[in-house]
């Protein structure tokens, strides 16, 4: 990404709302587009979808199966503002005069974290297809991570592949990369997905081996290298293996204030005698969101069983004000009617700090199961959410029986 394009994309998405924008009727804008993010170098392309309800706009954005809702849409003359969903992120962007959008992704949390934006409303493919796919990539895939720093992480690639059409997901030992959806063309596969916060790319090419190496970008900076063998038996740590409560504790107990400022703590009345699932999670996270969408509903439905939960937020920022108002957002947001407390920022090491008796927090998410004697019973890290298909329904199910346990004893 060339510095004086991106000073100039800034400057022009700071003034965008601030300046006169001429006023139409109609800005077009209703429909399909193919947008494309810059990550220097890179071309992250994804589908939106822009729908009118009287004064009313909303987007959409399209991977595979799943359907993203952006309800904070503010559109003025020929300018654009996307608020995105439960992350502290904006799309800012203009109509220009040849039809094109043009403007900016941003993380308002971020210091200078201004991303490309561009989108045109056309039907075609998400990645340019030069020619006939002559690989298929469907199944399961043992995959190395290499971080720039060459540390070496391992992963699990399950991908379902129709003609020049691919869908899938990397799955982590922390968590999975969500709906990744993308093309083939000759041997090699494209895959994106943007979720309102983060940009994931991964370019793929078949060796001579069968073995497939690749590139992974996470938004503008992070860069990795894969390589993946077919593997239909590969399995990572169990999650339930790797988070546990150091030697000298026998309770999880800690005390943070709620999302109003009231302190609370797991041993107050409203937890004593219940299942106590305690979520440690921050609203900027894309696992936690997936996790919260399952919790929500969820907890409506068997809290009447004596079951609690209290999410733990560690955020992007650590002023309570700032904090707590992510949090609200996300509790109207996902309908999460359960206890969230603000608990620190949104780092690993300060976050193990801030609860001792944990041996380290590992990932974000990581759910634990505390008995009806306040006894931890087991801690899953990461989250494995819809996108990875049957790893999703089995911790469901798991899901279920356990707390099923907790309940009847």
């Amino acid at each position: 990404m060339k510095l004086l394009s991106v000073f100039t994309l800034s400057i022009s998405a700071l003034f965008l709302f601030s300046c006169g924008n001429k006023k139409t009727e109609d800005p077009n804008l209703k429909g399909i587009w193919h947008a494309e993010l810059d990550l220097g170098g890179d071309l992250l392309p994804f589908e939106i979808g822009f729908i009118q309800n009287g004064e009313k706009w909303t987007m959409e954005a399209y991977h595979g199966e799943e359907v993203l809702t952006f309800d904070e849409v503010i559109v003025t003359g020929d300018s654009i503002k996307v608020t995105m969903g439960t992350f502290d992120s904006e799309i800012r962007a203009k109509i220009m005069d040849n039809g094109l959008i043009e403007g900016v992704f941003t993380k308002n949390y971020a210091v200078d974290y201004f991303v490309p934006f561009n989108a045109e409303k056309t039907e075609k493919s998400r990645f340019e297809v030069t020619e006939k796919p002559t690989a298929d990539f469907s199944g399961k895939w043992k995959t190395e991570f290499v971080e720039e720093d060459g540390d070496v992480y391992p992963a699990v690639g399950i991908f379902t592949q129709k003609r020049d059409k691919i869908t899938g997901t990397f799955l982590t030992k922390l968590g999975d990369y969500r709906y990744l959806e993308g093309n083939v063309s000759g041997n090699s596969f494209y895959l994106s997905t943007f979720d309102g916060n983060h940009l994931f790319l991964f370019l793929g090419e078949l060796r001579e081996d069968g073995s497939v190496s690749g590139r992974f970008r996470s938004g503008p900076k992070v860069k990795e290298a894969f390589k993946a063998v077919r593997d239909e038996s590969f399995e990572l740590p169990d999650a339930y293996s790797l988070n546990y409560l150091k030697e000298g504790y026998d309770t999880f107990s800690f005390k943070f204030p709620d999302i109003n400022g009231k302190s609370v703590s797991i041993e107050d009345e409203q937890f004593r005698n219940k299942v106590v699932l305690v979520q440690i999670f921050g609203t900027w996270c894309p696992n936690c969101v997936d996790e919260t969408k399952f919790l929500a509903p969820w907890y409506d439905k068997n809290k009447n069983r004596g079951i609690e939960i209290i999410g733990l937020a560690f955020e992007n920022k650590p002023e309570f004000e700032y904090a707590s108002g992510r949090v609200k957002k996300t509790i109207d947001k996902l309908n999460a009617n359960y206890t969230f407390l603000i608990a620190g920022v949104s780092d690993k090491e300060k976050a193990s700090e801030a609860l001792p008796a944990l041996n380290e927090v590992l990932a974000f998410p990581t759910l634990i199961y505390i008995d009806k004697k306040g006894k931890v019973r087991k801690i899953h890290t990461g989250f494995t959410g819809p996108g990875t298909g049957d790893y999703y329904d089995r911790w469901v199910a798991e899901h279920e029986a356990l707390v099923r346990e907790l309940v009847e004893e």
